[in-house]
């Protein structure tokens, strides 16, 4: 009896989606398609090619892309051992790391450099919060074999004419130099006597990051370490000659284009493979969580992952962060338009007349919704026009046995006048192309 019982359970248990791994749902489908239209329209724009990635990938990838001792690799990463051999895998939790990756494995700047463009779901497991969660799905472009300040500017006048098209308010950009391996390494010696003079005020992840990774200490949101960061060394004051030369430029060519930024000398980023120009797009609008997009120039990355040493830089964005920020400045479309033709019959040989006709509306491009009943009995025409009106579609098409009998069909106008007329079947695609280019002149 208890067995019984227990099967009983297991079969009416309801089984509910990952906490922050989030279905997207036919209502929203419209605002990601909008999106994704515009990101596609802006990579063309510049020049820039598509490239996919699986989402698994070895996890040597990441840890030595994105670092060992960044958050992201210590706590974050969905990682696993593949039970058929054995092999380390997770789950991508950025884009950089694993287009490096399929570059050099597939010498794609052998021939010279490229400008590339990514977007798909990313994993880190972290606490949900608004527009940040579990599966997100990011958006980036990645421009390789660049060494020049031009290229760093132009990716942010990409980001620039972004917000511009998306109708985005309140978006700052911060820019800051890291520099170069040796000016990072004179700074981090001062940061460290610094910070260990004050290790009293630091707390548990500062402290552990000391040893590891003190520039990451930079980049805490803890309040109360903000006045101790304030009053630490700033790598800008350790950039050479070059480097100072380098970020002029890229502040040089964004007034020239009319970008305001503010330099910011604590941003950092959180990721290990950054070099010279990093910067960051900033809300006030979405609370605590103020970064909607990234990046920087990433030159020593390539060589590290086991590539010939090649300049690189690009940024990501996450899409669910941007568009809550296109709900808050109340730019986000209004809902999809619906069919253009929604096709109504009572069933038997006028089922078959109405097929024939919605297939020749698909096959002229013609968006068309055919009534198919739920209980598979036919519906009276009332009921029909009901989901017909629903539909958002522009007119209904209208076979019963009368006009199957006549050879005809009703075609009624749902959005305008109001107005039913009868034509004959083999006219009904021509007179739908009519009405519909009349009612958009």
């Amino acid at each position: 009896m208890t067995e019984d019982k227990n099967k009983k359970t297991e079969k009416t248990l309801k089984i509910n989606g990952v906490r922050g791994m989030n279905d997207l749902l036919p209502a929203d489908a419209g605002q990601w398609a909008h999106l994704e239209h515009v990101l596609r329209d802006l990579t063309r724009a510049y020049g820039y090619e598509f490239l996919r990635t699986p989402i698994v990938e070895a996890t040597a990838v990441f840890q030595r892309g994105i670092g060992e001792v960044t958050d992201i690799v210590e706590k974050e990463m969905y990682s696993f051992e593949d039970r058929l051999n054995g092999e380390q895998l997770t789950l991508r939790p950025e884009g950089t790391a694993a287009i490096v990756r399929s570059v050099i494995e597939n010498n794609l700047i052998y021939e010279g450099p490229k400008r590339l463009w990514y977007t798909g779901p990313m994993f880190r497991h972290e606490r949900p919060q608004r527009g940040r969660y579990r599966q997100f799905h990011q958006f980036g472009i990645e421009a390789l074999g660049f060494a020049g300040p031009d290229i760093d500017a132009e990716i942010i006048l990409m980001g620039q004419r972004l917000w511009d098209e998306l109708g985005l308010k309140g978006v700052r950009l911060e820019i800051n130099s890291l520099g170069q391996a040796d000016e990072r390494s004179a700074h981090r010696i001062a940061l460290v006597s610094y910070f260990e003079k004050n290790a009293a005020a630091l707390d548990e992840d500062s402290q552990r990051r000391l040893q590891t990774n003190p520039l990451r200490i930079l980049d805490s949101k803890n309040p109360a370490m903000q006045g101790l960061i304030e009053g630490a060394p700033q790598l800008l004051d350790f950039l050479g000659e070059e480097s100072l030369k380098h970020f002029n430029a890229v502040q040089t060519l964004l007034k020239a284009n009319n970008i305001p930024c503010k330099i910011n000398p604590r941003l950092v980023r959180g990721l290990d493979y950054y070099n010279l120009t990093v910067f960051e797009w900033v809300t006030d609008e979405l609370g605590a969580q103020g970064t909607i997009a990234g990046g920087g120039r990433y030159d020593p990355l390539i060589e590290r992952m086991g590539g010939k040493a090649a300049p690189a830089c690009g940024w990501a964005m996450g899409m669910e962060r941007v568009l809550e920020l296109m709900k808050v400045s109340g730019s986000l479309p209004d809902a999809a338009p619906g069919c253009d033709i929604f096709v109504l019959h009572q069933g038997g040989e006028t089922l078959t007349a109405a097929m024939i006709i919605a297939e020749r509306l698909r096959s002229a491009g013609i968006d068309t919704i055919l009534f198919c009943p739920p209980d598979g009995q036919s519906a009276s025409f009332k009921s029909q026009m009901k989901k017909a009106d629903a539909s958002g579609a522009a007119y209904a098409v209208i076979i019963g046995p009368d006009e199957l009998a006549k050879n005809e069909a009703q075609i009624k106008d749902l959005r305008g006048t109001g107005e039913q007329r009868s034509v004959a079947l083999e006219e009904v695609l021509e007179q739908v192309i009519d009405a519909l280019v009349g009612s958009s002149e």
